[in-house]
């Protein structure tokens, strides 16, 4: 006998529910880069997907914003708040965003409709390496200051629901184990 998957709150297609995919990690961690890997994923089999990135929103939703705690919360908050109008109207929230504080993310993880967190995990050693605008070494000399990581702290995540190495895991295996994720709590369904 066939599920009914609408009746479990899927899409009216069937395969996935709304949820918000929450990415955070240090810049250049590679979050911008699994997110368009996974939004690609999602599209072609016709989900209905948004991505927020941290930087995009910052020039567009939060514009006027600087760097203090408190003006960071209020641009996570602000992207939450979003994810959430999404998520529970059936769309894909994608939020790729440093989101440095612990707590202001537990907080989003309360309000949120099927929130997933994604702690994309990099060795400042090997962000700066990559860093092909080199913020890491003007922070590190102190020439950029409230640089979260270096001059600004960053609290990872302390149970987050998948975590990708992405100094040894491709973009590709990263995925693939976030896209597990998401099929082990049931909000895809794809063949």
């Amino acid at each position: 006998m066939a599920m009914d998957l609408t009746d479990r709150g899927y899409s009216p297609n069937g395969h996935y529910k709304g949820f918000t995919l929450w990415f955070t990690g240090l810049s250049g961690a590679g979050k911008s880069t699994l997110s368009r890997i996974l939004e690609e994923r999602l599209r072609r089999r016709g989900a209905r997907v948004e991505v927020l990135d941290g930087d995009v929103v910052r020039t567009n939703l939060s514009k006027g914003l600087g760097f203090s705690k408190e003006d960071r919360d209020t641009n996570i908050r602000r992207i939450g708040f979003v994810c959430d109008l999404l998520s529970r109207n059936g769309v894909v929230a994608i939020a790729a965003a440093i989101s440095p504080y612990r707590e202001i993310r537990e907080e989003i993880r309360r309000k949120v409709t099927n929130f997933v967190e994604v702690y994309v995990e990099c060795p400042i050693d090997v962000l700066t390496q990559r860093d092909v605008k080199g913020l890491y070494r003007k922070a590190l000399a102190g020439e950029i200051q409230h640089f979260t990581g270096i001059s600004d702290p960053y609290e990872p995540p302390e149970n987050p629901d998948v975590v990708v190495h992405t100094d040894r895991e491709s973009p590709e295996e990263s995925a693939d184990k976030i896209w597990a994720k998401l099929k082990e709590r049931g909000l895809i369904a794809f063949d």
